[in-house]
């Protein structure tokens, strides 16, 4: 399975790139890969690799291509952004910054690194230019649906929805680590912005999880009259 973007700057000048879902951390293009990509660099708080394994940061390997083709470039500026999934495709004209979130989002999600890993299942329903209710929705629907089936097969369910939050905890430190590398290697705004867009949608997760099911109440509680 795969995914595949493009962006357009213009006639003259198109980006693309194909995102295999099921791929493995590779010694050979991590040695390849800039300095800022190896594991020490702003290494995360929480990551659990080891250098002896892992010379280079499994996420930032293959987000690197991507950082260095839109390194310098304006994030207000609109680009035609085309996305073909598995089901179906996506075309949307907007600023960079939205289309740098969604393409940033999938990889780091369907990277080699056991904490991005765990947003895996929501890439291989991969929804680009998703609203904050919207990957909100998703991640809680997501969750609990894991949950009934726990509780089927006798394992324990989290109703409370505890565990999707410490998920979040552990996502936002890896964030904020991101947020470190792109800034030290990034001339112009629109990756730091893009990284921001996704860092603050993560934040909210864990800092008001209940504010954020609250607004997408109105719309789950109306859509879901029929099923009592």
């Amino acid at each position: 399975m795969a995914i595949e973007y493009r962006i357009s700057l213009d006639d003259l000048h198109e980006f693309s790139y194909r995102i295999e879902l099921d791929r493995q951390y590779d010694p050979q293009s991590a040695n390849a890969a800039p300095k800022w990509t190896r594991l020490e660099h702003q290494q995360c708080s929480n990551c659990p690799l080891s250098r002896d394994a892992h010379s280079h940061c499994p996420a930032a390997v293959d987000l690197h291509r991507v950082v260095e083709d839109f390194q310098g470039l304006p994030a207000f500026k609109k680009v035609q952004v085309w996305v073909r999934t598995p089901e179906r495709e996506y075309a949307k004209l907007v600023g960079l910054e939205e289309g740098l979130r969604a393409l940033l989002g999938v990889i780091m999600a369907t990277s080699a690194c056991p904490v991005l890993g765990k947003l895996k299942p929501m890439a291989q329903q991969h929804l680009p230019f998703a609203s904050n209710q919207e990957f909100i929705l998703r991640a809680v629907s997501l969750y609990l649906a894991r949950q009934y089936f726990n509780s089927r097969e006798g394992r324990h369910a989290d109703w409370e929805l505890k565990g999707l939050v410490r998920l979040f905890q552990q996502l936002q430190l890896v964030n904020q680590a991101f947020w470190q590398r792109i800034h030290d290697t990034c001339e112009g705004d629109s990756n730091l912005k893009a990284f921001l867009t996704f860092f603050s949608m993560a934040s909210s997760m864990t800092y008001s999880l209940e504010t954020q099911l609250q607004k997408i109440r109105p719309q789950v509680m109306s859509a879901g009259e029929g099923f009592d």
